[in-house]
């Protein structure tokens, strides 16, 4: 668990916001940020993103909803957003656990994604829910 990026201190309910700022996010985040973590799977790997989680109930969009726009890919269970002004990805609903959202932690006001250093890849190409479409199929 991260409580602190640079001089930020993450705060219990913190805001993350898109580029623009259309879209403002309140993330209830009372351990700091939880396991960073990156993706290999085709979206992941083209955007970049280093993201943690929180319970669905642990992100509340408190403006900019109707800039969100939803991408679904592949087996079209996790639910992308991303700022319709920017661009920006601001965060997703999981496949692996539809109960989370991961969020991503560049949006997070004031913290610098580059100071924390190295962060674990998760194996999204060798998805369990792919392996499975693949064995029933």
């Amino acid at each position: 668990m991260i409580k602190q990026v640079g001089d930020t201190v993450i705060q219990p309910r913190h805001r993350a916001s898109c580029h623009c700022g259309a879209v403002v996010l309140e993330l209830d985040l009372p351990d700091g940020i939880v396991d960073p973590g990156r993706c290999n799977c085709s979206m992941c790997a083209r955007r970049g993103a280093i993201v943690a989680r929180v319970p669905l109930a642990g992100l509340k969009v408190i403006e900019g909803q109707d800039a969100l726009h939803l991408y679904q890919f592949n087996t079209k269970t996790a639910k992308h957003y991303f700022c319709s002004i920017c661009g920006i990805y601001t965060h997703h609903q999981r496949r692996s656990n539809p109960h989370q959202f991961s969020y991503n932690i560049a949006c997070l006001d004031g913290v610098n994604p580059f100071l924390l250093g190295e962060v674990p890849t998760g194996d999204g190409i060798n998805h369990s829910s792919d392996r499975a479409a693949q064995v029933s199929s």
